[in-house]
């Protein structure tokens, strides 16, 4: 049985602070036609749009940006992440701005603005990535293995010397229900010691509690605590979803990542498409796509249908 593209039922717009740059950014998602892709472009340069796929990857320190002719848009990764995890084939990806907002630092806010306008169906198979052998790259004590399967499942540790993360652990049978209520909703954390530094760099600058884990010496500083109790590996899962998406279509593979990150997400991707006799294109399995009502709570107020 085929099972076919999806895109947006109609606009949603989402609007907020940069997580770098500190810059009030906006980005609008709209339907594109089956085939398309997810194609981006930085709509207040007039830039043309470009396919968000790995081959524009410009820099993957802190975040991952993606651009063309002199354009970029960093911070790519949660609005990807979510398209991915709920299964958006196709669509138009306006970006008002250096980066895409932050939101509360998680990939939620997407997942319900997406929700919210709902997905329509387009009478074209979809196709997935399907391995044919094993691709292995490391580097700096990271790993990330891709194994042929039958489905996308994830296997994801990391170890922070830090008591209120040190060693975690997070593995799922990835699909659209399994990513909003488990992946989605974990957001980025950084360490307390490190902001001087990072906005000495230009980085972080528009980074609080609002839209991020802080960690200090004693703990985590957030008054609300923790989403998940291994929120710090959740997140990870979610930026190596969205970057995974950079791939250009939905993957049959176990994805093990070990103390990995933006660049060696990067690197797997490339080294995968690039050789040939590693995948082929083959009809995409069943997928379970959610229910277009809003995961719980309310509509973000950064949130804007059309």
């Amino acid at each position: 049985m085929a099972v076919f593209q999806h895109t947006l039922k109609k606009k949603v717009e989402f609007s907020g602070i940069g997580l770098h740059t500190g810059e009030r950014v906006s980005v609008k998602v709209s339907p594109a036609p089956a085939g398309s892709g997810l194609l981006i472009r930085r709509s207040d340069l007039g830039a043309s749009y470009i396919p968000c796929t790995y081959k524009h990857v410009l820099s993957t320190s802190h975040a991952t940006t993606v651009g063309s002719g002199g354009w970029s848009v960093s911070t790519v990764e949660h609005l990807l992440a979510a398209l991915s995890g709920l299964g958006v084939d196709n669509a138009y990806i306006d970006v008002e701005g250096p980066e895409v907002p932050a939101m509360d630092g998680s990939a939620a806010p997407f997942v319900y603005g997406i929700q919210g306008v709902g997905l329509r169906l387009q009478r074209s198979p979809r196709r997935c990535i399907e391995l044919k052998e094993e691709v292995v790259v490391a580097s700096g004590g990271g790993v990330v293995c891709l194994e042929p399967a039958n489905h996308f499942s994830i296997s994801v540790e990391i170890d922070f010397p830090h008591p209120a993360i040190e060693r975690q652990h997070y593995a799922a049978k990835v699909n659209s229900k399994v990513f909003r209520n488990e992946i989605a909703k974990a957001r980025t954390f950084g360490f307390l010691r490190e902001v001087e530094w990072l906005r000495s760099q230009g980085l972080a600058l528009g980074g609080s509690l609002e839209n991020a884990v802080v960690v200090g010496d004693e703990g985590v500083l957030n008054g609300d605590g923790l989403r998940f109790d291994d929120e710090f590996v959740r997140h990870k899962a979610l930026d190596l979803i969205g970057d995974l998406a950079l791939l250009g279509a939905p993957i049959k593979a176990k994805v093990t990542a070990v103390k990995s990150g933006h660049a060696l997400h990067h690197r797997v991707a490339k080294a995968l498409m690039e050789s040939a006799p590693s995948w082929d294109y083959s009809l995409s399995p069943a997928i379970e796509f959610p229910s277009m009502a809003p995961a719980g709570g309310e509509i973000p107020a950064q949130v804007a249908t059309a």
